[in-house]
Parts: C-alpha cells; sequence; structure tokens
C-alpha cells in the first residue's frame, strides 16, 4: 500500500509540473506569434514602400514563421495528450512533426527570396534605404525580445526550431540594418539583392541541419544526448545483472526517449528481479530515459528470441 501512495504521489506532481510547463511556454509562443504577425504586416508594407528585395524577403520569410509558429502553438499543446487506444506512447511524435512543418515552411521561403533576389542583382534597382533603416531596427528590437522569450522552452523541439527562426532573424536584420547603411551613406544598391541572398543561405544552411535533426527522430535513431557504451556499463554494474541484449534506444520528440532491454540474471530470484529492475530504471531515468521496459532473463535458460 505504501507503494502504490508512493507512486500516486509521484504522478501527480509530474502532471502538475507539466501543467505549469506547458502554460509558460504556450504563452511565450503567444507573444512571439502576435510580434511576428504584426511587423510580417509591417514588414511587407515597408518593403513595397522602400522598394528593397531585402525587406520583402524577410518578410517572406517572416510570414512562414507566423504560420510555423501557429502550427507549434497548436501541435505542441496537441502533442501532450495522454496515450489511448490509437498511440500508445501518447501524442509527443507531433512535437517533431510541428518543427518539420515550420522547417519545411522556411526552406520553402528561402528557395523564394533566392528566385526574387537574383533579378536584383543582375540588374540593380533604387531603394528608399532611410526606410530600410528605421525598419532594421525595429526588426531586430521585435524578433530580439521574441527569441528571449522562447529562450527557456528551447528545449522543446519544435520550439527550438522556432526560436532558431526568430535568432536569425534577428542576424538578418542586423545585415540588413549594416546594407542599409551603405547604400544611403554610398548609393550601393546592388547589396540588396545580395543582402538577400545571403539570409536565405544563412536560412538553408541552418535549417537543413534541423532536418538532419529530424530525421533522426523519426527514423528511431539513438538520441544525441544518450551514450550507449554509457547505459550498457552502467547496467552491467547493477549486483546480479550478468549480461544483456536486445538492447533498442529511440526517442519519441527530442526530449522523452525509450529504452527497451532484456538483463540476464545468474538467478532467477523473485526478490533479485525486482530489485534489478527498480535499480536499473533508477540508474537509467538518472541517464535520461524517461521509459524504460526491462526483460528478466535466466543465464541458464537463455531467450528463444534473442539475435
Amino acid at each position: 500500500m505504501e507503494h502504490n501512495h508512493e507512486h500516486h504521489h509521484n504522478s501527480d506532481h509530474d502532471h502538475s509540473h507539466a501543467g505549469m510547463h506547458v502554460h509558460g511556454l504556450s504563452k511565450n509562443l503567444w507573444v512571439a506569434f502576435f510580434l511576428n504577425f504584426s511587423f510580417t504586416i509591417i514588414e511587407f508594407i515597408g518593403g513595397f514602400y522602400t522598394n528593397s528585395m531585402a525587406i520583402l524577403s524577410d518578410a517572406i520569410h517572416d510570414l512562414g514563421d507566423t504560420a510555423a509558429i501557429g502550427s507549434a502553438l497548436f501541435l505542441e499543446k496537441m502533442s501532450l495528450k495522454s496515450s489511448d487506444n490509437r498511440y500508445s506512447y501518447g501524442y509527443r511524435r507531433l512535437s517533431p512533426l510541428s518543427a518539420f512543418i515550420t522547417t519545411s515552411i522556411l526552406i520553402s521561403g528561402s528557395i523564394v527570396i533566392i528566385v526574387e533576389a537574383i533579378p536584383r542583382i543582375l540588374e540593380p534597382q533604387e531603394v528608399e534605404s532611410e526606410g530600410m533603416i528605421y525598419l532594421a531596427i525595429v526588426g531586430v528590437i521585435v524578433n530580439g525580445i521574441a527569441v528571449l522569450k522562447l529562450k527557456n522552452d528551447s528545449h522543446a523541439v519544435n520550439v527550438r526550431a522556432v526560436m532558431l527562426h526568430l535568432l536569425e532573424d534577428v542576424l538578418g536584420w542586423i545585415a540588413v540594418l549594416l546594407g542599409a547603411l551603405a547604400i544611403h551613406f554610398f548609393g550601393w544598391y546592388f547589396l540588396d539583392g545580395y543582402l538577400s541572398l545571403a539570409i536565405a543561405g544563412f536560412i538553408l544552411f541552418n535549417a537543413f541541419k534541423n532536418l538532419k535533426d529530424l530525421s533522426r527522430i523519426f527514423l528511431q535513431g539513438v538520441p544525441q544526448s544518450c551514450n550507449i557504451k554509457d547505459i550498457e556499463t552502467t547496467l552491467l554494474k547493477i549486483d546480479g545483472v550478468e549480461g544483456w541484449h536486445d538492447l533498442h534506444l529511440w526517442t519519441l520528440d527530442g526530449q522523452n526517449h525509450v529504452l527497451t532491454v532484456h538483463l540476464i540474471l545468474a538467478e532467477m530470484d523473485a526478490k533479485l528481479q525486482s530489485a534489478v529492475k527498480e535499480t536499473a530504471k533508477r540508474k537509467l531515468h538518472a541517464l535520461n530515459i524517461s521509459h524504460a521496459t526491462i526483460e528478466i532473463e535466466s543465464k541458464s535458460q537463455p531467450c528463444k528470441l534473442k539475435g
């Protein structure tokens, strides 16, 4: 009875903590969403007014970010639903799905930027540099605030993807500001097209890097934050464990890692089995494994499914 009481207490604590986290995460995402959406409208108006391809390029980028943040808001909330008969592990995979959608939007927007920027490089057009300077300053401030709002939630894979985009925006606006100053003082209108290409190139580099991380999750690769050798060594150090096989490790969303393993004991004593399982799960939890399934076997009766 004491064991059950402790279990329920821990479960309630985890649920409360998760609820507080989700509330804070959603609030910060909503702030980032409204900041980004409002400034995107300003960018489109300002881009046409200044005749700047760099400004319009970033407006397209920010429009994609706004859609991305919206999907992150919806899917992050859905991803916290409990497991059911359809999804026995719950809905955590919706979180990396949101990150995938966000990254795809970013790549598509970057391609549009490149297509539109090339003609500007071949035939530079006059732009309103003073307006570009003001927009760039506001862009750095607005996106900087959004990044700071999401910084504490960056451990969530889809939030990290959104924050990456906003951080890119900050750097992009700094580049636009420097370019606008050069155009204003030296009349180098060709910089507008080159700035657009530079922004697109930087975005694509980071987007494909993020896509690589997401593919590792969807293909059930070993989480980068976990070391298989450390886990194997830890399990073999547990009293009574003489070996292991069929160890599998993957992650649901980049945060919640799952492990299954068969442990081999010298003897099948009931107390020893219970102690080994309890110790193993505690040590695995310390190694960032949130869900572990452990099968106990006897050395004298090896598993027929081994291999």
